[in-house]
């Protein structure tokens, strides 16, 4: 039953990150569709974590197989970090860097960020 919930969860989360991607494209360009909408999934997915288990987890009594339903299948089928890794690996070998570091730090940093808000929200509307 695990093995089904992340199933169609990954199914899910992927399917988002992969349309998330085509309006990418489309608002920015072929230049800059990866790295900016893998930066805006990876914030938006760490954001929508930290809101999953503040909530879920903590407050609510989300049984298990519903936080494996929506962490590691929906947000683990829509999070891109092993894009995100191909995706320094890629500017680096460009040449670019000073984009690679740019873009990996600012992305765990944002990141972070976005999780620790998710938390601070569910906690501000449930105090």
């Amino acid at each position: 039953m695990e093995f089904l919930l992340v199933f169609v969860g990954g199914g899910i989360g992927s399917a988002l990150r992969h349309g998330i991607n085509l309006v990418s494209l489309r608002l920015l360009g072929a230049q800059f569709q990866y790295p900016l909408g893998t930066f805006c999934i990876n914030v938006a997915g760490s954001f929508l974590m930290g809101l999953v288990i503040e909530y879920g987890a903590l407050r609510s009594g989300l049984p298990q197989h519903g936080r494996l339903f929506l962490t590691t299948g929906i947000l683990g089928g829509f999070t891109t970090f092993s894009t995100f890794a191909l995706e320094i690996g890629l500017l680096n070998s460009r040449g670019e860097t000073a984009a690679a570091a740019l873009y990996a730090m600012g992305s765990v940093a944002v990141g972070l960020g976005a999780l620790y808000a998710g938390m601070s929200l569910v906690r501000a509307l449930s105090a």
